[in-house]
C-alpha cells in the first residue's frame, strides 16, 4: 500500500449572506471594529430548515461529482461537527440516507475546529489498512445554531457551510502518498479557552488566550507537520489553516515561512465556519485554480479541546 489520496474536494454555503452592516443592528459593532479585529467582511447564515447533515450532503454530492464516482463506490462516511443537534442517528448516517450510500461505515467526528483533519487521518489510516476503498471525509457545521447572537466578541465571528473530499487509495505506481503522516494533540489544560457547552449550548472563548496559543505555539507544530511530509515550509503551494480569524492566519503563515505558498483568507467572506473551514477553502482553491494537481497544500486544524492536527496533502 503506498498511502491514499484526496481524489476531489466540494464545498456548499447557504444562500443567505450576513454582512457587518447587518450585525450592526443586532449589537453593538460596527464594520470597522469588525474587520480591524478579525478581518471578517461577510458570513453565510443557515436557514431554520436547513440541518448540518443537509449542508454535508451537499458538499459531498459535489466531491463525489468531480471524482466521477456514485454513492455506491463509497464505504466509509465521516463527518466532523460540534454543531448536530441529535445524538442519534448521527450526521454520517443521515448524509448516507440523503446520498443513497448503500451500506457505509458512518461516522461522527468531534474534535471542533480542528475535526476535518483529524477526520482526514483517520480515513487515510482506515484506508491504508485496507478496513475502506474509499471515503467521504466532510467537515460541517452550523454555528449560527450555537452562537450567542448578544454577545458581540463572538457572534461576529461565525458562520456555516461545508467542505468535502473524497479519499482513496493510490494507484500502483504513485510516487508519493497523497496525504502525508498527521501531526495530531491536544493541550487538555486549555480545553476551557474554547467552549460549546450549556442547554442550548452556546459558543463562547476567551480569545487572547487562543490568540497567544495559536500565535506562539502553533508555527513550530505546522513545521513539524511539513517534515513528516518530509518537505521544506518553502516548498508548500499553499497554506490552509482554520479559518478562525484573519488576525490568527495571517501571522501563524508567515511565521511558519510558506514564503512562496498561497495562503487561504476564506474567513473574510465566509466566517469562522468550524470544522467546515479547511475543505471549504481547499475547495474553494482548487475551483479558483488557485493550486493545480499535485501541489503540496499544508492543512493545520486548531481550536476547541484544545486540540490541533495538521498533513500535507497533495491536491487533487
Amino acid at each position: 500500500m503506498n498511502g491514499s489520496r484526496i481524489a476531489a474536494v466540494g464545498h456548499y454555503q447557504p444562500a443567505k449572506v450576513l454582512t457587518n452592516e447587518d450585525l450592526a443592528g443586532l449589537v453593538d459593532t460596527s464594520d470597522e471594529w469588525i474587520r480591524s479585529r478579525v478581518g471578517i467582511r461577510t458570513r453565510h447564515i443557515a436557514g431554520p430548515d436547513e440541518p448540518v447533515d443537509e449542508l454535508a450532503a451537499h458538499a459531498a454530492a459535489k466531491a463525489l461529482a468531480t471524482a466521477g464516482l456514485t454513492p455506491a463506490d463509497i464505504d466509509l462516511i465521516l463527518v466532523a461537527t460540534s454543531t448536530a443537534i441529535d445524538r442519534s442517528p448521527n450526521t454520517a448516517a443521515r448524509v448516507a440516507a440523503r446520498l443513497g450510500v448503500p451500506s457505509p461505515a458512518a461516522m461522527d467526528v468531534n474534535v471542533v475546529c480542528a475535526g476535518f483533519t483529524h477526520a482526514l487521518a483517520t480515513a487515510d489510516h482506515t484506508v491504508r489498512a485496507g478496513a475502506a476503498t474509499r471515503a467521504l471525509v466532510i467537515g460541517a457545521d452550523k454555528m449560527s445554531d450555537v452562537a450567542d447572537w448578544s454577545d458581540r466578541t463572538t457572534c461576529v465571528l461565525v458562520g456555516d457551510g461545508a467542505g468535502a473530499a473524497v479519499v482513496e487509495a493510490c494507484p500502483p505506481g504513485a510516487a508519493a502518498p497523497g496525504i502525508g503522516p498527521v501531526l495530531w494533540g491536544s493541550v487538555p489544560e486549555m480545553g476551557h479557552a474554547v467552549r460549546i457547552e450549556g442547554t442550548p449550548p452556546r459558543f463562547a472563548q476567551e480569545g487572547q488566550s487562543v490568540y497567544r496559543w495559536a500565535t506562539t505555539r502553533l508555527p513550530p507544530l505546522a513545521r513539524q507537520a511539513c517534515e513528516r511530509a518530509g518537505l521544506a515550509p518553502e516548498e508548500l503551494a499553499a497554506v490552509v489553516l482554520h479559518q478562525a480569524n484573519l488576525r490568527i492566519v495571517e501571522p501563524l503563515a508567515e511565521k511558519l515561512g510558506a514564503v512562496n505558498a498561497v495562503v487561504a483568507r476564506d474567513v473574510s467572506e465566509s466566517g469562522n465556519t468550524s470544522a467546515a473551514s479547511i475543505p471549504l477553502a481547499l475547495s474553494k482553491l482548487v475551483e479558483q485554480g488557485a493550486v493545480t494537481t499535485g501541489d503540496p497544500v499544508l492543512l493545520f486544524g486548531f481550536g476547541g479541546n484544545l486540540s490541533y492536527a495538521g498533513q500535507v496533502v497533495r491536491c487533487p
